[in-house]
């Protein structure tokens, strides 16, 4: 390995990092929405592969240390410890460069030519960790530079040197659809109104990733979208920033003048824009909209937008995906929870918060978060199972008919309770793991489904956006007249038109989710300083937001002596004996989730009996429909704060007693604890993660 010391890492930076190599679009896109031919043979010979990678959460250290100490006054910058060759896997520190090198020419590798595009979910700087190293805002810049620069060096168009193309959109072989993090300003967290100093600076440096013709709006609030595959699916960058609840500069997303409100009426109008084209749209950010008491990282007023735009555009919204947790899950949007005033178009300003500024979570509350998340799974609907139970007797007195004709009705009831036969109650974000090993390094590759797009046209002319006016007036002064009372209007976005079908989120057609595949880098293993680790040396200190590694303590080799660099397939959510996921349509992801919710502690094993069906009538289940829809006075708890009814587990499905074989205890929560494994990226043994997670 080469000696990438701080001064070493910026010299390189400042060094042939200026002027990356500018992306290279299927189709060239004017500001005027003319028709211009590509510059180059290989668009129209490429391939659609039917595949994209997600990869986020680089976190390059350039001060990183071989050996150094994981401790939170080191931070892998400084003493003697087991910082790795590759990284301290499990540990707070950020990635050593060489990381990041061999990520990159893994990718290279492996996927350079199988992929359609990259999303690239943000955080592409070192965390500011390290009192005695304070991050600059030229560190920061000169980190995503590098990233930038590992992008070209992979996907780059190397033999173009034409010196007459200008055009800042031509040399990439495919679309990389950049997003910006929280760490990627200064101070982290906080970014305020656009145009400001890091729209513009994120706007020269990714001048080759933005559409030339939506510049000028992402200088504005930092959000663009890009046309993957023309005229059929674009990837929307959104500027999660603007909806995080850490972000002390914005105020959520009610009141016209805040960017939140901003950058969701351009989303609401350029949504309806690929609904009018017959496109399709996938929905990436940094931060994801987690919501649960323990953890929750969004304004509640962008919270209840986003969730009602995903319900109205759920004809053109094929997925969202998000970084910034480093926890591999997913979460559902229940429509259910959207507040009455939302639907007719009318929302109270942002509630005053207290300012969160750091960037992790103790174990304590990642437990809990989980623990929540299932817990308001076990709530999900459940279908009705037919009785196995039969004789005789129930043939003769017609019992047996009349269990049918139960089983058809509390069916009918199910289906209405899910939003329909596609589960159009829902939708759904996935969250990847980081690269930064807090964990195991890890990205994943989705496929998609590619039915009938050989034949597209994609040489035709790209339009412009559709128009969108960017409110200038001064949100400071806004919010300090904004009354806590007042509701503010906005414009509820259209529905699916009544001929439209299901969409791609909800029913297998052309660009419809069919799995991923999730791949991790065992740093242990790669590393090769330590053998025999024992669950019980080192590890993570509960309570405490510094995590120092499995290897906290211990003494590495004298000398490095790594083992190849690679990273390994960890599971598909379709070849895979306990997801078992035909493919990523909601019906499936709720059904995960109801398996995952279904969790019975080992206490409770022998005391659960079997659901009963529901049967009631139509008016018995609207009302309860109707109860279960929040109002906007009822969300206040004593204490003031929020309080969802999904956090509160509902008794009665569960409640109910039956007798369990332990072997068929330990199946039902197969899927309970698999998800949890696959969230820590294989670093919690089997035991480890039964008594943290088994209650």
């Amino acid at each position: 390995m080469r000696g990438l010391t701080g001064a070493v890492t910026a010299v390189l930076v400042a060094q042939g990092l200026a002027a990356p190599p500018v992306q290279y679009p299927l189709v060239q896109q004017l500001s005027d929405g003319s028709r211009t031919e590509p510059q180059y043979e290989g668009a129209k010979k490429r391939p659609l592969h039917g595949r994209f990678l997600q990869i986020t959460d680089f976190h390059p250290d350039h001060f990183y240390q071989i050996y150094s100490s994981t401790d939170s006054d080191s931070a892998c910058h400084r003493g003697h410890g087991p910082a790795g060759i590759y990284g301290a896997e499990t540990s707070e520190c950020d990635s050593p460069i060489a990381l990041v090198n061999k990520t990159m020419e893994w990718v290279a590798k492996e996927f350079k030519d199988k992929i359609d595009f990259v999303i690239w979910t943000g955080d592409s700087a070192r965390h500011d960790n390290d009192d005695a190293l304070p991050r600059t805002a030229s560190q920061v810049l000169g980190l995503n530079t590098l990233m930038v620069q590992k992008m070209a060096e992979v996907f780059g168009k190397h033999n173009n040197d034409d010196d007459e193309d200008r055009n800042p959109n031509n040399d990439f072989i495919i679309p990389i659809v950049p997003n910006l993090g929280n760490n990627d300003i200064l101070p982290h967290n906080i970014l305020s109104k656009g145009p400001n100093r890091w729209t513009r600076e994120y706007s020269s440096l990714w001048r080759q990733f933005i559409p030339e013709s939506q510049a000028h709006s992402f200088q504005q609030g930092g959000w663009f979208y890009v046309e993957v595959i023309p005229h059929r699916l674009a990837v929307f960058s959104l500027n999660t920033l603007y909806f995080f609840e850490s972000n002390a500069a914005a105020d959520g997303c009610s009141v016209r003048s805040e960017p939140g409100y901003q950058q969701m009426e351009w989303l609401r109008i350029q949504l309806q824009f690929m609904r009018e084209r017959g496109m399709k749209a996938i929905l990436i950010g940094h931060v994801p909209p987690v919501r649960q008491e323990a953890k929750t990282s969004w304004d509640e007023t962008c919270w209840q937008k986003y969730t009602l735009w995903t319900r109205q555009f759920r004809d053109v919204v094929v997925s969202s995906h998000y970084g910034h947790f480093n926890y591999d899950h997913f979460m559902l949007q229940d429509f259910k929870e959207l507040k009455k005033d939302t639907k007719k178009g009318r929302m109270k300003a942002a509630e005053a918060r207290a300012q969160d500024d750091s960037d992790d979570m103790s174990p304590l509350v990642k437990t809990d978060y989980f623990i929540q998340l299932r817990d308001q799974w076990s709530s999900l609907p459940s279908p009705p199972t037919k009785s196995k139970s039969s004789n005789f007797l129930d043939v003769l007195f017609g019992k047996k008919k009349k269990a049918k004709k139960e089983f058809r009705r509390a069916e009918k009831k199910y289906i209405k309770k899910i939003g329909g036969p596609y589960a159009e109650r829902f939708s759904a974000s996935f969250v990847s793991a980081s690269v930064v090993p807090n964990l195991f390094p890890t990205m994943r590759v989705f496929e998609f489904n590619t039915s009938g797009l050989d034949s597209l046209d994609t040489m035709a002319a790209i339009p412009a956006p559709a128009h969108f006016e960017y409110d200038t007036s001064d949100a400071e002064i806004e919010r300090k007249k904004k009354h806590k009372k007042k509701k503010y209007k906005f414009v509820v976005p259209d529905g699916p038109n009544e001929d439209a079908g299901p969409g791609p989120a909800y029913l297998m057609q052309p660009l419809s989710l069919i799995r991923y595949t999730q791949y991790f880098a065992n740093l242990t293993f790669i590393n090769n300083d330590f053998s025999n680790h024992s669950a019980e040396e080192g590890g993570v200190v509960k309570g405490r937001k510094w995590h120092e590694g499995k290897h906290q303590g211990r003494k590495p080799r004298h000398e490095p002596d790594p083992r190849a660099f690679g990273y390994e397939e960890f599971y598909d959510t379709r070849d895979d004996d306990v997801y078992r996921l035909e493919d990523l349509t909601m019906g499936n992801l709720l059904d995960l989730a109801r398996r995952i919710g279904d969790f019975v502690p080992e206490s409770d094993m022998d005391v659960l009996a079997e659901p009963k069906l529901d049967v009631r009538d139509d008016e018995e289940v609207e009302a309860e429909d109707e109860g279960d829809e929040l109002d906007n006075d009822s969300e206040e708890s004593s204490s003031g704060g929020k309080k969802h009814k999904k956090h509160q587990k509902k008794k009665g499905k569960h409640g109910r007693k039956h007798k369990k074989k332990k072997h068929d205890h330990e199946k039902e929560n197969e899927a309970w604890y698999t998800f949890i494994h696959r969230a820590y990226v294989a670093t919690m043994e089997r035991e480890e993660i039964e008594e943290e997670f088994g209650r």
